[in-house]
């Protein structure tokens, strides 16, 4: 039986005549669909470790920054510490040589038979000898 136009009665054709994709077209749709899917959400979570990535990197930032101050900080202390350390000691190399020029002025005096000078000497070097004579800064 032939389907023909003059055949009175309606035949249906061996296929459909709607166009529906055939099961090997929807099976590959589906795996394009899927492997769009799986790229979109590996897009998201890269993006997402990104900034991530980005807030870790302005908080190391950050951390650097605050570190140079402090650096700094230490440094101007360091350099002040210094400084103090060397007025301390040109002070104390001050008194000790002031101290041993009143020695031997002391020692001069008492060869001269000079004992009243050597009494103020002698003064004198206690009172640069004493404790409270040291300056602090």
């Amino acid at each position: 039986m032939q389907c023909s136009m003059f055949t009175s009665r309606k035949k249906r054709h061996h296929y459909h005549p709607l166009p529906f994709p055939k099961p090997k077209l929807l099976w590959k749709c589906y795996q394009k669909r899927k492997k769009q899917e799986r790229l979109r959400s590996r897009m998201k979570r890269i993006r997402s470790d990104m900034n991530e990535i980005s807030e870790e990197q302005k908080e190391i930032r950050e951390r650097q920054r605050q570190e140079r101050v402090n650096f700094e900080a230490i440094e101007l202390e360091c350099e002040e510490l210094k400084n103090q350390t060397i007025l301390l000691i040109a002070q104390q190399i001050a008194t000790t040589q002031i101290r041993l020029a009143l020695m031997l002025q002391i020692l001069k005096a008492r060869e001269n038979l000079e004992f009243d000078k050597a009494v103020m000497l002698t003064n004198a070097l206690r009172y640069f000898s004493s404790p409270s004579i040291i300056i602090t800064a």
